[in-house]
């Protein structure tokens, strides 16, 4: 991978950006997106998408990462400076516990935090066998009154973020960093708006991230609805099977095989035409490629293919490590053959071959 296309990983996930809160992303998104858009759109809740017209009168062409993440928000603090929380987005409470964060206030200044709790010494017996209930644990910022951590700038609604830094496991082709959902699926689109300016397309393509995705795909509503896109793709994250302890059928995919193909979730059946139509072009490019099936989640593909008249949707992911935790890790030949994969779609997608899709139900 070269050494710009590694430093916009980085620029991804290192920034801030929880549901309701995510214009650090946007700005990050803007700034590389800037050399290859027409112009940008953005609607009220925030989704921003750069276009880019290989053809005016061409079919309209979606491709949406979304850009928060999990975390928290600030509610209250108590009389000792200590903060109470809300999680924003799916989380465990058995990954919580000793992981560091940063408070983000309005100004845009940060502190730094720790999640805690009540230590086991003075639990008893029954209760250490227990997962810690999300609602007793708290953020230490080394403060020593509510006063002190209102002088701090922290006020309820600010938005707290995971902690870590950005990595490449060992000089292998796995890579740690916080928010790879779903900051590689903007990285997809980036890359894939960069690969079809400079080589040209059939369509018109709308390239960018929805908004709120991890509180129930609401910015792919309100995105999808401002767009009206012919064709919509949902660039995200999905599970990796391959680590120890996974049973054969929750290990249907693995790091370095390929991206996933989301063949059923808990929102949605995907289009009939529009699968068979990727299936196809994956075969036809050789690129290496997994079916995925996932009962209790979704992706904003639940919300596009729901919008207006109905559109035909698919949901393309890179499987993911550790998902929903301060810590994930991806394979870098996953998110490669990512863009290779929707590139050869984009390229792919005229008039008459959505015409075709469309009629395929």
């Amino acid at each position: 991978m070269e050494k710009k296309e590694l430093q916009m990983l980085i620029d991804l996930t290192d920034a801030r950006g929880v549901p309701g809160n995510e214009g650090e992303v946007r700005e990050v998104f803007r700034r590389y997106a800037e050399p290859f858009a027409e112009s940008f759109s953005q609607d009220g809740l925030g989704g921003l998408f750069a276009k880019h017209a290989g053809t005016e009168d061409g079919p309209t062409i979606l491709l949406a990462g979304h850009l928060d993440e999990v975390g928290f928000m600030v509610t209250s603090i108590t009389e000792k400076g200590f903060i109470k929380f809300q999680t924003l987005g799916g989380w465990w409470n058995q990954v919580m516990l000793a992981q560091q964060v940063e408070i983000t206030n309005s100004k845009g200044e940060r502190c730094h935090g720790v999640i805690g709790c009540k230590p086991p010494h003075v639990l008893t017996p029954e209760a250490r066998k227990k997962p810690y209930e999300i609602k007793d644990m708290f953020i230490d910022i080394g403060a020593s009154s509510k006063e002190q951590a209102a002088e701090w700038g922290i006020k309820p609604g600010d938005m707290i973020t995971p902690y870590i830094s950005f990595k490449r496991m060992n000089d292998s082709k796995f890579l740690l960093a916080k928010a790879w959902d779903n900051r590689i699926g903007l990285a997809v689109a980036l890359r894939v708006l960069e690969n079809v300016a400079k080589a040209g397309h059939p369509n018109v393509i709308f390239s960018g991230g929805n908004v709120q995705e991890e509180v129930g795909l609401r910015g792919a509503k309100t995105a999808t609805h401002m767009i009206r896109p012919d064709i919509a793709f949902a660039l995200d994250t999905g599970t990796a099977g391959d680590t120890p302890g996974m049973t054969p059928q929750e290990a249907d995919s693995e790091l370095g095989k390929g991206p996933q193909l989301l063949i059923y979730d808990a929102s949605m059946i995907p289009h009939r035409g529009l699968r068979d139509f990727i299936v196809g072009v994956a075969e036809e490019c050789e690129i290496p490629f997994q079916y995925t099936v996932i009962t209790g989640g979704g992706t904003d593909a639940g919300a596009q293919h729901q919008s207006l008249d109905g559109i035909p949707s698919f949901a393309i992911t890179v499987p993911v490590r550790y998902l929903h935790s301060h810590t994930s890790m991806i394979h870098e030949d996953d998110y490669l053959n990512a863009v290779k994969l929707v590139t050869e779609l984009v390229k792919r997608l005229d008039a008459e071959t959505v015409k075709q899709i469309r009629e395929n139900v």
